[in-house]
């Protein structure tokens, strides 16, 4: 494990694979302590893989990423989940157990990554259920709560163990456009109080009125809002 200084992610000379295909290639970027990043692109364009080479659900075949201070592409199997313990993943579609209640889903992950200690645990879903505006759901069911509801679920979910980057795959992307408003509202909170966050998104209202760095996946590179200037239309 490696240390880096102002970088929770370093991406040098990468190339990203969905299976046996390369989708992007020699991208090279870095992720700031505390920084917001929108990454962009039309659906196939290779965002989700990339979220997912970032937190090793893909393996990094070519190149350098470094995330959290792993080396992903040199990182033993048992050191994953303490990789994953210092990055929160947010999906689209929620990936809830259903058949369990909140707080038996927070309890899943937070057993998965080295919790013990029952009276920290009920202290910590607490303070993150009560961080993303939910008061007493703990012993509901995600089918009785609403999408939104069910989203912040899953954003306390991530922020069981207090993670140095949120990774967001199009976190409203099932939600209508005034709940998508509240949530993306609590991830600016969750950045403001220091948490980098990479969200891929197709809601340009959301790019038009947070204006923020903007990442681009298109013919197979990755574009800079920081470094090239590109057009926003037909990204969608």
């Amino acid at each position: 494990m490696t240390r880096s200084s102002d970088n929770v992610v370093e991406v040098k000379d990468a190339t990203i694979f969905q299976d046996n295909a390369a989708i992007l290639s020699r991208i090279n970027f870095s992720v700031e302590k505390g920084e917001f990043v929108y990454l962009i692109g039309r659906t196939g364009s290779g965002k989700s893989s990339l979220l997912k080479t970032l937190y090793v659900d893909l393996n990094l075949r070519l190149g350098d990423i470094t995330v959290a201070g792993y080396k992903i592409r040199e990182i033993p199997p048992q050191d994953i989940p303490f990789l994953r313990r210092k990055v929160g993943i947010i999906f689209q579609d929620f990936e809830l157990f259903y058949d369990r209640t909140v707080a038996e889903n927070l309890q899943f992950v937070m057993r998965a990554t080295g919790w013990k200690d029952k009276a920290k645990m009920k202290s910590r879903m607490a303070d993150v259920l009560m961080r993303v505006g939910l008061g007493a759901v703990n012993n509901k069911m995600p089918h009785q709560l609403s999408g939104g509801e069910q989203q912040r679920v899953v954003i306390a979910r991530a922020l069981i163990n207090e993670p140095s980057i949120l990774f967001a795959d199009e976190p409203t992307g099932n939600l209508d456009p005034t709940v998508s408003e509240g949530i993306f509202k609590l991830f600016l909170e969750i950045n403001n109080s220091g948490t980098a966050i990479l969200m891929a998104t197709h809601n340009h209202h959301f790019i038009n009125k947070y204006p923020a760095r903007i990442l681009k996946c298109e013919e197979g590179r990755i574009l800079d809002s920081r470094k090239t200037k590109f057009e926003l239309s037909s990204w969608y």
